[in-house]
């Protein structure tokens, strides 16, 4: 029976709390990252679309989501609807003085109610990255209901897939776990590839920005794009180490290839840019850093420190060219989602099938270690299905609010700027006060 009933493990308990927190702290983290690339005019509106990508995703969440995303299996394909409804049986039953009366719901050794939260808090995240691809330009109340449509549409079924293992919360779990067999640690698909590919999506439907690329739109606060970066490098040790759901070994070398990835990513992205524009930046130093971490949290759990030094290079070096791809192929992803997240999540996941070693923790050797490529072919099906199918959905929820409430910003607003034609304020005040 899942969950089943008991008592939690203290010391799991408390490092899952810490690790709620640092994967919660990853959405603001980002809305910071993405907020000090765009232009002053629109800084506030993309820190309102991460912001908000929280309560809308905690409501759907609470109300459906969790219960299709881990609820008993139907073909590995989705959860229950009517297993946990409004997130019924999994935070027990309290008497006098908060104490426990029959045993609390555990998920692994944790309350299974802390597992509800911080899997809550990668669906925020998810969500949020998307806004990096339509800023500028998209309505807000469009933006909401599309992350509220695009969690239980194109979330929930994905994060069934990987997240839901035999044996943890479910007597079978999702096709990609438990058929498929691929390895997917904390999310290179369900996080990175899958908001990577709706991003695309949602930037074609809405069109370029007004200007672009004629016009330059620089960031216009390269420290918020750095404190953003080292925040987001924070919390991403709860991402992926609590994604062990325990204070132990694994989670200690999985926090180590995690700051390794993002170290050396930085540095493979700081040579390109060396080698190729003649002067290293701080935007490119933040950008690296995230590239790295993007790649590390798929295959975190089944590679050597050494290893994950090798997936941050690549990913580094990669996505400092892809980022590029925008401007010969002529779509208008206006923080580089596409780039930076689907492209290093896509490396993350194949480099799994190369270097994996199997004295990591997920126990399996990759073609460079003597295991051929039988990992490699079940990652590259699972980037593909899902790469698939976010386009596909995404499409038809993006299809569905352009032709009856719109999607894309008034014109007018566009040019005076988003933040006071959507909410009607401004992030600076440059008014001169005279005494």
């Amino acid at each position: 029976m899942f969950p089943s009933l008991g008592t939690p493990n203290g010391a799991d308990t408390a490092w899952l709390l810490a690790a709620f927190a640092l994967v919660l702290l990853m959405t603001p983290a980002l809305g910071l990252f993405y907020g000090g690339m765009v232009r002053s005019k629109s800084v506030l509106n993309m820190m309102m679309m991460c912001l908000s990508a929280i309560p809308v995703v905690w409501i759907v969440w609470a109300v459906v989501g969790y219960s299709l995303a881990f609820g008993p299996d139907h073909g590995g394909v989705i959860g229950n609807l009517t297993s946990f409804p409004g997130l019924k049986g999994l935070f027990g039953h309290f008497g006098p003085g908060g104490t426990d009366t029959d045993g609390m719901p555990l998920v692994a050794n944790i309350p299974a109610i802390l597992f509800v939260v911080f899997q809550a808090g990668f669906a925020m995240v998810t969500v949020a990255l998307i806004a990096g691809a339509v800023a500028d330009r998209m309505k807000f109340t469009s933006w909401l209901i599309f992350a509220g449509l695009w969690t239980l549409l194109v979330y929930v079924p994905v994060a069934h897939w990987v997240f839901s293992t035999p044996g943890l919360t479910a007597e079978h779990g999702g096709w990609i776990a438990s058929h498929l067999k691929a390895i997917d640690f904390a999310g290179g698909t369900v996080v990175e590839i899958n908001s990577g590919a709706s991003a695309l999506v949602v930037a074609l439907l809405l069109g370029r920005r007004r200007g672009w690329p004629k016009d330059p739109m620089r960031p216009h606060n390269l420290p918020f794009v750095m404190l953003g970066a080292g925040l987001l490098w924070f919390g991403w040790f709860g991402f992926n180490a609590g994604s062990t759901l325990a204070a132990n070994g694994a989670a200690a070398l999985i926090a180590a290839n995690t700051i390794g990835a993002g170290a050396m990513s930085m540095v493979g992205w700081l040579i390109v840019e060396r080698v190729r524009h003649g002067r290293p930046t701080s935007f490119g130093a933040a950008s690296g850093v995230v590239a790295g971490l993007v790649a590390i949290t798929p295959s975190c759990s089944s590679v050597t420190p050494i290893g994950a030094l090798a997936i941050g290079a690549v990913a580094g070096a990669v996505a400092s060219y892809a980022i590029e791809l925008k401007f010969r192929w002529g779509y208008d992803d206006s923080l580089d989602v596409v780039g930076v997240h689907f492209v290093s999540g896509v490396v993350g996941m194949l480099m799994i099938g190369l270097v994996a070693s199997s004295s990591a923790p997920a126990g399996v050797d990759g073609l460079f270690y003597g295991g051929g490529l039988d990992q490699l072919w079940r990652q590259a099906v699972a980037v593909l299905v899902v790469l698939a199918y976010a386009l596909a959905v995404t499409a038809v929820i993006g299809l569905a609010l352009k032709h009856t409430i719109g999607i894309r910003a008034d014109r007018q607003h566009e040019m005076d700027g988003i933040d006071d034609g959507q909410h009607a304020e401004s992030a600076y005040d440059f008014h001169i006060v005279r005494g």
